[in-house]
């Protein structure tokens, strides 16, 4: 051995001596935060963005680059349906008017404490009141869970959020075996119903009043795909001819929007 090698394994064998037995750092990564998402659901509502306090959660960008007056339009769901994260913590949501006039004035608030790990969807509801320059809103837990191991099951929940609107329960009917199986049950106006277990397919939905087998809402067609997680909303106004496709403002409809 020359006198560079006997150095060299001299500073090595150090080296390992000065480690010891100390133990790597585990990392666990990202902390949990509160998780949301913002539906303007408000019929006949101006474009919003939405808050949670004075921090700004949703926005919409321009052709030019800069902030849109439009806002999220009736109808919408902030940031694509996406979560935003928060903050454990009590908040007051709120949407704010996004056109240069009114701009930034609340439309929409509601005061919710929100919690690590979970998940919340805050929904502008009812029917806007120009007068007043303001709508109802409710926040809901979305207490999902994502089904990892079996690609042929999906989960599916109701949310209400038509003002003017019995209580009523949410139906799917597999397009393929006939079989109806009833989304959870009964749900008031500003309610969610259970997550529950569907296999994934295309399925005809409908809506009923409890005790009556005519169907207030309907929406055929509509695919669930393995492992995701699916949130059918009804919105509109009640007294105006409904509207399978979700298109046209004011009329009722049952909006389909993924959790995950």
């Amino acid at each position: 051995m020359t006198k560079y090698s006997s150095i060299a394994a001299l500073l090595f064998a150090s080296l390992l001596a000065a480690c010891g037995t100390k133990e790597v750092q585990q990392l666990t990564g990202i902390d949990a935060h509160a998780r949301v998402r913002f539906f303007n659901f408000g019929v006949n509502a101006p474009g919003v963005n939405f808050y949670a306090n004075a921090t700004k959660m949703t926005a919409t960008t321009s052709t030019t680059g800069t902030e849109s007056t439009n806002g999220v339009n009736y109808g919408g769901v902030g940031a694509n349906g996406a979560y935003s994260s928060l903050d454990p913590g009590q908040y007051t949501l709120a949407g704010k008017i996004a056109a240069a006039t009114d701009k930034d004035l609340a439309i929409s608030s509601v005061s919710t404490t929100v919690e690590d790990g979970k998940y919340y969807s805050f929904y502008m509801s009812g029917i806007y009141n120009a007068t007043t320059k303001s709508v109802e809103g409710f926040v809901v837990e979305d207490p999902f869970v994502i089904q990892t191991s079996d690609s042929t099951s999906t989960t599916v929940r109701f949310v209400h959020a038509i003002s003017n609107a019995n209580p009523m329960t949410l139906y799917a009917k597999n397009t393929t075996t006939g079989v109806e199986t009833a989304i959870g049950g009964e749900v008031a106006y500003k309610g969610a119903g259970a997550f529950v277990n569907l296999t994934s397919g295309a399925y005809d939905l409908s809506t009923r009043y409890t005790g009556s087998t005519t169907n207030v809402l309907t929406r055929p067609g509509v695919s669930f795909v393995g492992r995701k997680v699916y949130t059918i909303t009804a919105r509109g106004d009640i007294t105006v001819a409904p509207s399978t496709a979700c298109a046209a403002a004011n009329r009722t409809c049952l909006d389909n929007t993924a959790n995950r």
